[in-house]
């Protein structure tokens, strides 16, 4: 699932190239992803503008210029690409919406969606989220204050999008071997010094995958050379089997409530 380094990479080239272009074109392939009845859908947005992309946790919500939104989730598997039909990759696309002779395709999304809604509508989601963690207000003494009261393993708290916004499986379990620490490991017993490390993690993993284009699968368009750099990054996520790169160890996979888990019993620890 996309997470918040992948939808920032998207909200930074999405505000690139589509502000202010009218929507010239509007194609709902699956009307199970839109909110709204696709007559109702595709009336709004024709000649529409996006005036200014936002990204808040996993979501992004396209700013329209009669002040509605587009609130989009990727969910599980979705992804975006923004070009012509010959350039588009050969996947199922749930929405179209064209942009002249571009067309943004909103791929895979069976379980993702794209509503239209009204400010206060996406407000009241955005609302339910907890705080940024890459916010230049989430300082140490926050990051601290946040977890005093927590209790529950480590990765599990870091996923809680009512905790902190926009960490999943990958980030969490990247996170936790960055500041040498189990994904199990019980927040409520860290210590201080464990906190700021983790802190710091935080911080270096979600800016450099970010600044890298996180790990989705396909380029954001051609000739994109950023968009899923990070996938080769990955220091323990999804390399079960394979030798941990401080040295020493195996990467293992687990099941943690629900959730697996990749890590190095080796070099990470309960502190």
């Amino acid at each position: 699932m996309p997470e918040l380094p992948e939808m920032e990479n998207y909200r930074r080239l999405l505000s690139q190239h589509i502000i202010n272009v009218p929507i010239t074109g509007v194609t709902v392939n699956r009307e199970k992803t839109i909110n709204v009845e696709k007559d109702e859908f595709t009336q709004a947005l024709l000649g529409a503008r996006v005036v200014f992309v936002e990204r808040r946790a996993k979501y992004i919500l396209f700013h329209l210029h009669d002040g509605r939104r587009l609130l989009l989730h990727l969910m599980l598997g979705g992804m975006l690409f923004y070009g012509t039909e010959d350039e588009r990759p050969a996947r199922s696309t749930q929405v179209e919406l064209a942009f002249g002779d571009r067309i943004l395709y909103f791929i895979g999304l069976r379980l993702g969606f794209l509503h239209l809604v009204s400010v206060k509508e996406g407000e009241a989601v955005m609302g339910k989220l907890g705080p940024e963690l890459l916010d230049r207000r989430m300082t140490v003494e926050r990051f601290q204050e946040l977890l005093k009261r927590r209790r529950g393993a480590l990765k599990s708290t870091l996923v809680n999008q009512h905790v902190f916004a926009g960490i999943g499986n990958c980030y969490a379990d990247e996170i936790a071997y960055e500041a040498g620490l189990l994904p199990s490991a019980p927040i409520q017993d860290l210590t201080e010094d464990s906190i700021v490390r983790l802190y710091d993690s935080v911080r270096k993993v979600l800016t450099e995958a970010t600044d890298i284009g996180g790990y989705m699968e396909i380029p954001f368009m051609t000739g994109d050379t950023v968009t899923g750099s990070y996938n080769d990054q990955c220091k323990v996520y999804d390399r079960e089997g394979e030798p941990c790169l401080r040295g020493g160890g195996t990467v293992v996979k687990i099941e943690l409530s629900g959730r697996k888990a990749f890590f190095c019993p080796d070099c990470q620890h309960e502190q």
